[in-house]
């Protein structure tokens, strides 16, 4: 499956965490359109993904802390990795944020839960192959246009969209030297969603390539901060197209995540 990738640059800005669903029914015709995203975009042998259409509440209801409780999704979508592949965590990342924001742009809700559900319940679910783990779900459904006072109240709601400023998450190139598609790709990884909103990535520039890098955390909650770059990765490339910038990722050792480079002068 290509990356549309302007639809989705859009739907980046868009794209909220929710954790009430129900408003109403999700349409035939689009659970079918994300069932076949499901299927088709799966950059990464080693990553894919399975929607479920019934009741989220069991595998996420219930389920507190400072996420808090979701309920109401009538179906959820599973990411899956190959644990044998030591950059499992970046790749569903990736192809799991890009399925995350084909549901935006289709006017559905969603929410990257990469911890407290319950995996062993969602995983009977699922077909879960030998050396395969889920390692994050999304709640999948139409959301009330407004937060409840719930949402309104928890603290990652309040701060989720709190972004550092680039200066801080950014080294090498200066910014005077940056392409217009660098900027882009800049601009929409720092609104990458991120376990209990942490943005642990970092970038350095070169002038035809953006490196990833996970930062050192003083509290990783449990999650991993390559998941989240993978998140970011998929932004930076769909900016990047979005500006006419085509390029390639070249996954690297810790602490770094991966590489991006494009050919020639954009």
């Amino acid at each position: 499956m290509e990356i549309p990738f302007s639809q989705w640059h859009a739907a980046i800005p868009q794209r909220r965490a929710r954790r009430r669903y129900g408003a109403k029914d999700i349409e035939p015709e689009l659970l079918a359109r994300m069932q076949a995203v499901c299927r088709d975009f799966r950059p990464f042998p080693q990553a894919r993904a399975e929607l479920v259409t019934q009741s989220a509440d069991e595998v996420l209801g219930g389920i507190r802390g400072s996420y808090g409780i979701i309920k109401g999704a009538s179906a959820f979508i599973a990411f899956i990795g190959d644990m044998d592949d030591p950059h499992v965590q970046e790749k569903v990342g990736y192809s799991g944020e890009g399925i995350i924001l084909e549901a935006t742009a289709s006017g559905l809700n969603t929410c990257w839960v990469a911890g407290t559900f319950r995996r062993r319940l969602a995983s009977s679910l699922v077909t879960i192959s030998g050396g395969e783990r889920m390692l994050a779900v999304t709640p999948i459904g139409h959301a009330p246009a407004g937060y409840s006072l719930g949402e309104r109240v928890l603290p990652t709601v309040v701060r989720a969209h709190s972004r550092r400023p680039l200066g801080e998450m950014v080294s090498g190139l200066d910014r005077a030297q940056w392409p217009h598609w660098m900027t882009a790709a800049l601009e929409a990884a720092r609104l990458a969603p991120s376990a209990y909103n942490r943005q642990p990535w970092r970038f350095h520039l070169e002038p035809q390539g953006i490196t990833v890098s996970a930062a050192k955390l003083r509290q990783d909650f449990g999650f991993s901060a390559r998941l989240d770059c993978g998140i970011a990765m998929l932004h930076i490339e769909v900016a990047a197209l979005d500006c006419g910038a085509k390029g390639e990722w070249e996954f690297l050792d810790e602490p770094q995540v991966a590489r991006f480079s494009v050919a020639g002068d954009i």
